[in-house]
């Protein structure tokens, strides 16, 4: 009995680690889901200005593209390059997908670094670069990993998995587990630094003068996009790797 007592003491124990948070979030609830509102709202924000942007680049299309369709062609170009060369000769199916996390992660942490987001004041927590928030970061990862499985199911079908016993099915476990730490690596390799780089700043500004931490925040920014382009480079890495059906 003592010791029944005792492993539910531990388990609640558990219970009660389990719900903290660290710090707060504003939340709607919709249907039996509760969402972190301000990550809705700060990624409707960064998805308006990727599409505005857009239309109002391709509305009217030159021959001679202008700066703003000359800009952008280059964009597609540097993501054509980034998976052809990580991907590929069969790179053209997922120009798209690796555009996408590439444009959405580099105008989030751009948004969080020049867009004023504390001046809005929400009930609860506040604004925030979208990659600022964790599930942010693991449902991009847990995307590229459905298409990292995605690739090479569609071009090998079953035979896909006999990947994980070569060379030797001693290496079955090892092979798993390194399939489900790419998007835990992933995940936590955005969120880290994009973090890291936000406390930097709110620790200078808390010690010196807005004078002295302004460099430090344009290198936020450097650092914003080299982690955009770190993200969607290993995306295409994984999903060439699935591709090729090997390590």
């Amino acid at each position: 009995m003592n010791v029944l007592l005792c492993y539910i003491n531990t388990l609640n124990r558990f219970f009660d680690i389990s719900a903290v948070e660290v710090g707060q979030h504003f939340y709607w609830q919709i249907g039996d889901f509760e969402v972190h509102a301000q990550v809705l709202i700060t990624s409707w924000v960064v998805i308006a200005i990727l599409l505005i942007s857009t239309i109002l680049v391709v509305r009217n299309p030159q021959t001679i593209p202008t700066s703003g369709q000359n800009f952008f062609e280059y964009v597609l170009e540097f993501i054509r390059d980034v998976s052809k060369t990580q991907i590929g000769e069969e790179y053209g199916p997922w120009v798209p997908f690796i555009g996408t996390l590439f444009l959405f992660i580099f105008v989030s942490n751009w948004s969080g670094a020049l867009l004023p987001w504390k001046i809005i004041k929400l009930p609860h927590g506040e604004l925030a670069a979208p990659t600022n928030d964790i599930n942010t970061t693991v449902a991009l990862a847990l995307l590229t990993s459905v298409a990292y499985f995605y690739a090479g199911i569609s071009k090998k079908g079953l035979a896909y998995f006999g990947k994980y016993i070569q060379p030797t099915p001693i290496l079955l476990p090892i092979n798993i587990l390194e399939d489900f730490t790419k998007p835990l690596s992933l995940s936590f390799r955005l969120f880290g630094n994009i973090l890291a780089d936000e406390l930097v700043v709110v620790v200078l500004v808390s010690l010196v003068p807005l004078v002295v931490p302004i460099p430090v925040m344009f290198l936020g920014l450097f650092t914003s996009g080299i982690q955009a382009l770190i993200f969607a480079t290993l995306a295409a890495a994984y999903i060439g790797e699935s591709m090729e059906g090997h390590h």
